[in-house]
């Protein structure tokens, strides 16, 4: 899930829906969670360190810009934004950690350090778990302790070299909160016959709403103070109405008409936490060459043919309660050698979400997670 155009100024850059992507869904039918930000960030980090044709694999079927020199600009202008201000916290980190005494070069760190504003490291893989505690301690620190266990000990050894690093953490509050004392236990239908109960928020203010007859789905728009981010709702009519609103994700993402209405909210409390493997998933996205022994990573280190991409795995985290928000995500790319609501009357929406849909969570236009809610 990610819209496919970031404006940034006079800066433009297409963005993969990696969320409610075929290659995602059809292996995540339950809740789930993603930072495409941050998926983005790592590769965008490797590209720079990658020579054609990896590079080029990378940046198109990332739909990166088609230069390393754009992809770093893109980046240069957007890290430093990322920042939080006195009215909510956001964070985002890069780090890489490289094998004691591996030869990295130098370009690449500049790069690195200059564009991505990335921390370099050396460390011994051999010592699994003292190396991975290290790690994990990092990502725990960006993330205020939300993502823990990024890296499984067993899955470094003799042969890792390098693993980069992209964390982020938000937490906001609510320009409109929901009251605790209206939140109570309603029926959620996981689908048209499974009905639960679940704590459902409840809350009538001002929101920009918009309806889609063409995506059969009612958006909602919840601001949180300080103006510039926001999570968007994505709730079809029908309750069993998800699985067409992800076969059309592309359209979600374009520019809606919303308006400010007065919206009768009815929104369950969630927390969604997941650990996904994304290898498979970039690779049925068609990013094939960086994982094998023809990758070409030898700006970052070595020759061609040395270094590979051996796996690349995400743990993302999202709490959303009556005040607001906390989320943050952290994705590692490892290196190798290859060796019910009371009647309303007037002019009031409804947005009943008791049944499953789709949200993310936006700076401006710019989607740093977005998720599905299926189920309790």
């Amino acid at each position: 899930m990610f819209p496919k155009t970031f404006s940034f100024h006079t800066l433009r850059v297409k963005i993969p829906n990696f969320c409610c992507s075929p290659e995602v869904t059809k292996e995540n039918f339950g809740n789930f969670l993603i930072s495409p930000f941050s998926i983005q960030t790592v590769f965008a980090l490797t590209q720079s360190g990658a020579k054609d044709p990896t590079a080029a694999e990378i940046r198109n079927k990332l739909n990166l810009p088609d230069s390393p020199e754009k992809t770093d600009e893109i980046y240069s202008a957007i890290l430093p934004t990322l920042k939080g201000n006195e009215q909510y916290a956001l964070h985002t980190a890069n780090k890489i950690y490289v094998k004691n005494d591996y030869p990295v070069k130098e370009e690449f760190k500049n790069v690195a350090s200059n564009v991505y504003q990335a921390g370099i490291e050396n460390i011994d893989f051999t010592q699994k778990t003292e190396a991975a505690t290290a790690i994990n301690g990092w990502v725990e620190k960006q993330t205020n302790n939300k993502i823990h266990d990024l890296i499984d000990p067993n899955t470094l050894d003799a042969d890792t070299r390098i693993i980069l690093i992209n964390a982020l953490y938000f937490k906001g509050k609510w320009v409109n909160p929901f009251e605790s004392y209206a939140t109570r236990k309603r029926d959620f239908y996981k689908t048209p016959k499974d009905i639960v109960k679940v704590d459902t928020m409840q809350n009538t203010d001002l929101y920009n709403y918009y309806e889609s007859p063409e995506l059969k789905a009612k958006f909602l728009e919840m601001p949180y103070l300080g103006d510039d981010i926001s999570m968007v709702i994505v709730l079809p009519n029908e309750k069993d109405g998800l699985e067409f609103v992800e076969s059309q994700v592309d359209k979600v993402f374009t520019t809606h008409n919303f308006t400010q209405e007065r919206v009768s909210v009815s929104l369950p409390k969630f927390s969604i936490e997941n650990k996904v493997q994304l290898k498979k998933i970039l690779q049925n996205l068609g990013v094939n060459t960086a994982f094998t022994d023809e990758a070409d990573l030898s700006g970052i280190a070595g020759k061609k043919g040395e270094l590979a991409i051996s796996d690349v795995v995400q743990k993302a985290f999202i709490n959303v309660t009556e005040t607001g928000t906390e989320a943050a995500a952290a994705t590692a790319a490892s290196v190798v050698v290859t060796l019910s609501l009371p009647p309303q009357h007037g002019n009031v929406k409804q947005f009943k979400a008791n049944h499953p849909f789709v949200f993310y969570l936006k700076l401006n236009e710019f989607v740093l997670l977005a998720g599905k809610y299926n189920t309790p």
